[in-house]
């Protein structure tokens, strides 16, 4: 097998936004299993207020959290101290599981240093320009190529439209 792809999975508003005070301005139930069906069976690095806005390891997802405080130590996820080492454990995962991805899944700074690296981005683009204070990286057309849009049907415990887009590196 090749080498594991690096893939990004965001939920972002129209504004580049995604947190507000540790969390999300929005409440997206039918993207919250989107993002399972992506995530589930592969590795997953996130930063450690991320992980600490979801509260608790996710099942079927071995993660691995970024952080520099070494008081940091919750059950059930991998904690490294360098983003570096904590992408080459979930490349390794990967290739050990046979999955052909690993998955960042957030936060800003994390998104901000891989976003040059990573092979496909999965963006749930919002149909709203929320308040916020985190933002992903902008998407450059020249190093990005869209590959795919398809609406979200939008649940009853949808607060608002999105579109689920697949970005591909352009090669």
């Amino acid at each position: 097998m090749s080498r594991p792809l690096l893939d990004i999975v965001v939920a972002m508003a129209e504004n580049g936004i995604i947190g507000r005070d540790g969390g999300m301005p929005w409440h997206l139930s039918t993207d919250l299993k989107y993002f399972k069906a992506l995530t589930l069976g592969r590795p997953m690095v996130m930063g450690r207020r991320t992980f600490e806005a979801i509260g608790k390891p996710l099942p079927g997802r071995e993660t691995f959290v970024v952080t520099r405080d070494p008081a940091f130590a919750p059950d059930g996820v991998t904690v490294v101290g360098d983003l570096d080492l904590a992408l080459e454990a979930a490349a390794a995962s990967a290739t050990a599981k046979g999955v052909s991805s690993f998955v960042v899944a957030g936060g800003g700074a994390l998104y901000a240093a891989t976003i040059g690296r990573a092979d496909r981005l999965f963006v749930t683009r919002i149909a709203a320009s929320p308040e916020g204070d985190t933002r992903f990286p902008p998407i450059d057309p020249a190093i990005w190529v869209l590959d795919a849009a398809e609406p979200m049907v939008r649940g009853e415990r949808d607060s608002a439209d999105a579109t689920f887009e697949t970005w591909l590196r352009r090669r």
